[in-house]
């Protein structure tokens, strides 16, 4: 699937959460729910002043967080009637498994929501808890039954690998108890456990993942996926054809989007910027009725290329071959077919032994 030249994505950042997980660097807090209104007020206004300036029709709006779900769903269906977006335009929401009642799926339903993304992480007990998870080893089945209920068509769920507590064939049965659900999610994604400094898993270096370990449970993940008519569409992400999600490819694609709310970020034309981290700096300089940008970048050619490229070789549509100097030293770790490179399975989690090898990579400051 590639994103067509006329997409533009909307990522609306929900920075609440109920529970701050073990392994979680992102922008989001366990402390701040007595700003929610506020907050909502405060993005409706910062997606008004953008529109006075001209705003394109989204071809894709994403609610992601923190936890969307946190939010009282007529709250968010408010934010999501408020962006200016194409009558075919994929709406996603990210929901924790323990808020995914039928009501609230109803709800996003009739509200536009198009798709839905759930963090189920492991569906075994003894990881979950690693992990800091907060719901239950059923939650996947709850989520299959609700979300099917309430007449989605298109859905995924995240899974982590890498955990000390995980072996391969806690891996097995996590993938078997999705896989053998009456209603399977289309759109699996699996990430990389990634002990970040400031977090609880990055300062026990006792949890710290095994590299090796983390390589063999995502070689086997890619391995049942591809098995049961999952396709690979980039690092992460495999789903069955026509349940891709089309507001991933916009990012994959280097294409355009603007992010509302607090630390969201927005790429155009070649400028890169942000707004700043905190919902209570966001919210007060909103109410100042001042720009919440916390800052900027602006990408020359060489490096627009360079990212256009890396993100497309983590991709199965890969890169042209005239993207590489020479193949030699990196020929282990990728396949060429029709004029075009793509990893092969074992270099997906190597993949930045491949990229700083593309031309675009030479001069370029992403590099830096």
């Amino acid at each position: 699937m590639t994103t067509p030249p006329d997409t533009f994505g909307v990522y609306v950042h929900v920075p609440f959460c109920a529970h701050r997980c073990d392994y979680c660097a992102f922008a989001t807090y366990s402390d701040r729910d007595h700003l929610m209104a506020r907050y909502v007020n405060a993005v409706l206004e910062e997606i008004d002043a953008t529109k006075k300036r001209g705003m394109t029709p989204a071809t894709s709006v994403f609610f992601g967080g923190g936890t969307p779900s946190r939010v009282p769903a007529p709250e968010l269906l408010r934010i999501l009637e408020a962006i200016p977006r194409t009558d075919d335009a994929e709406v996603t929401v990210e929901c924790n498994p323990e808020d995914a009642s039928v009501e609230r799926l109803r709800a996003y339903r009739h509200g536009g929501v198009t798709r839905m993304s759930f963090g189920v992480q492991s569906t075994q007990p003894a990881v979950l808890a690693d992990l800091g998870r907060r719901h239950g080893t059923m939650a996947h089945r709850e989520v299959s039954e609700a979300v099917t209920e309430a007449g989605f068509a298109t859905w995924n769920m995240d899974l982590i690998v890498g955990s000390r507590a995980e072996g391969l064939d806690d891996v097995r049965a996590t993938l078997r108890d999705l896989l053998t659900l009456e209603s399977a999610p289309p759109h699996i994604s699996c990430y990389a456990l990634t002990p970040e400094p400031a977090t609880p898993l990055g300062r026990d270096l006792g949890r710290h993942p095994d590299e090796d370990a983390t390589a063999d449970a995502y070689d086997l993940v890619g391995e049942v996926l591809d098995s049961e008519g999952y396709l690979w569409e980039e690092i992460s992400n495999w789903a069955k054809p026509g349940h891709e999600c089309r507001h991933n490819h916009v990012y994959w694609d280097h294409g355009d989007y603007v992010g509302f709310g607090s630390a969201a970020h927005s790429h155009q034309h070649g400028r890169r910027y942000w707004n700043v981290r905190t919902p209570d700096r966001y919210v007060e300089l909103i109410e100042a009725d001042e720009s919440p940008l916390g800052g900027e970048e602006f990408l020359d050619a060489t490096t627009q290329q360079f990212e256009r490229d890396s993100l497309a070789l983590r991709t199965s549509r890969g890169v042209a071959l005239e993207a590489f100097d020479s193949l030699e030293e990196i020929a282990h770790l990728v396949n060429v077919s029709h004029g075009r490179v793509t990893l092969t399975p074992k270099a997906r989690l190597v993949a930045n032994q491949v990229i700083i090898r593309l031309r675009s990579a030479e001069g370029s400051s992403s590099l830096g």
